[in-house]
Parts: structure tokens; sequence; C-alpha cells
């Protein structure tokens, strides 16, 4: 049996709100293994976490540039904080962007094999960089939205430079609308896509590994109703779920302006003042080290 130690019950405790005593024994039923005692908890009644809260560990930037009907997003990683100051990394990662952008490149090799301003790849700027400011960097990933006509909105949180921050957002409205009715509306969206991290544009974008997992939540917590009961249960518990994860499903957060409809309804109602038909596209939602694991000082 794996020891479960202090740091597991609290990580478990913060990821769940879960008493202590609680995460200790579901660490203790799984083998110390987080993802299952977040379930074993679900199961029990005794936590609402319905994924991974992802402790942010890697620091740098995530830049966002659009130019027209095309939008890039991209993250690069970096040891501290410090650097992620520092206007020699900004220039870096805004200019790993605009390459990122100008190519249509999303897959990471390719982008540092790509030429960089002021001679050389992508890779080599990054080396130099990295020789330069002393710290090790990494461009992690990157991707596009684009559309055939319409517009791209796009939202940096917290900026720490012209669009540079902890979080990039990208939405693709893709509509012959007024450009005026728009341009404001998917700004609108990508701010709600920072607040609310969804996960998928509707279900079927889910994966469904995940959908898998939450029906069998439902099903464990829910054990010992007859099976038509049951069923009924499940599908009511997964409408709830598509609620908080889809895009498309999700109450706008702008409540006082949107009224809590949903972005769906919100881009269906603004289809008359924009004379067209209006299509919600596509986006992307990055935040800063999302799904990598912090080393523990001292670990």
């Amino acid at each position: 049996m794996a020891n479960v130690t202090a740091a597991m019950v609290k990580d478990l405790r913060e990821k769940t709100g879960a008493g202590m005593m609680d995460c200790k024994a579901a660490l203790a039923e799984t083998n110390a293994d987080i993802e299952a005692a977040i379930d074993w908890l679900r199961k029990k009644g005794l936590s609402k976490a319905a994924k991974k809260s992802g402790r942010v560990a890697a620091e740098g930037l995530i830049a966002v540039a659009v130019s027209g009907r095309d939008g890039v997003v991209i993250e690069v990683n970096s040891e501290t904080d410090f650097v992620a100051r520092n206007e020699e990394f900004q220039k870096l990662v805004r200019g790993i962007a605009g390459v990122a952008l100008e190519k249509g490149l999303t897959d990471v090799e390719a982008l540092k094999a790509a030429a960089y301003s002021g001679g050389g790849t992508v890779a080599d700027a990054l080396a130099n960089a990295i020789a330069t400011i002393g710290e090790n960097m990494n461009l992690r990933r990157a991707d596009r939205v684009s559309v055939g006509q319409g517009v791209i909105g796009h939202y940096v949180h917290n900026p720490l430079a012209e669009g540079l921050g902890k979080i990039g957002v990208l939405v693709g409205l893709e509509s012959s609308g007024k450009t005026e009715v728009l341009a404001p509306l998917a700004r609108l969206i990508a701010l709600h896509v920072a607040a609310a991290s969804p996960l998928a544009l509707d279900p079927s974008g889910l994966d469904q590994n995940l959908v898998a997992r939450e029906r069998s939540v439902l099903a464990d917590k829910n054990a010992g109703k007859p099976p038509h009961v049951l069923e009924k249960i499940i599908e009511s518990g997964l409408k709830t779920y598509y609620k908080e994860v889809c895009l498309l499903d999700q109450p706008s957060i702008h409540a006082e302006q949107h009224g809590g409809k949903t972005i769906g309804q919100v881009v269906k109602e603004a289809e008359g003042p924009a004379s067209a038909p209006i299509a919600l596209k596509a986006f992307v939602r990055y935040a800063l080290g999302e799904g990598i694991e912090k080393q523990e000082e001292g670990a």
C-alpha cells in the first residue's frame, strides 16, 4: 500500500473541499491515486469536484496574436515568474507568436524549425535567450483559430504587456454579418471563456473518457436504484455536467447584460442585429502551466 503523506491529503483537500479524514480515507482506499481518490469522494457524496483542479506549476507567458480572420495562441515556459517580466523574454515570446501567425504553424517542432526574424530559426532564438538570460525555456504548445468570414475575438487576462499574460483566449465567429455586432460579441465570449474554462463547444466535442467517467460516478453514487430510474438520473446528471463544461450550454457570465441566457442563446439572438446567421466555430483557452505538475521545494 502506498504511503499517504500529509502533503497528499492537503492537495486532495484543496482539489475537492472534502474533510481531512475523508481525504485520508480516500487516499488509503485508492492506493494514494489522487484522481481515483477524487472519484471515490464524489461517489460517497463528499466532493463536487468534476475534474482535476490542475495546480499551475510552470512559469512563463501565454501570447495571443491576431490578424484579420486568423489568430494564434502560444505558450512559452520559463523557470521563474521573474523572467516573464523580462523585456527580452517578452520580445521573444511575441516574436514566436508572430512567426506562428504568419506561417500558420501550430506543430511545435515545425514552429521551432521556422525562420525567425533577425536570422536563424525559432529554436536558435530560444537557445540564444537561454544563454543570455540564464534560465531554461521551452516552447510548449501552439494553437490557431481561423474563419472564412467573420471575426476572431481575443482576450488576455491580466496582461504583463500587449498580447502577453497568464491566460489567453481565441474565439472564432463565422458569419457574413455586421462586424460592428460580431466584434464586441466575440470579445464578450472570449471573456466568458477565460472565466468559465469550457472544455468543448458542445457535448460532441468532449473527450468521451471524461463523459464515461462522469457517467460512472453518477451510477455508483446512485447504485441500488431501479435501472430505468438510474438511467434517468444519469442522463439528468450528464445534462448538468454539459452545462458546466460545454461553451454553448454554459450560462453567460455577463448576467446583467445577457439575463442568464446560455452562450448558444446569446449567439442566436445576435443574428438579428448582425443581419446574418452566426456560428461559434471554435475557441482556444490557454492557461499558463496547466497540466504541468509542480515540483515541490526540496523534492
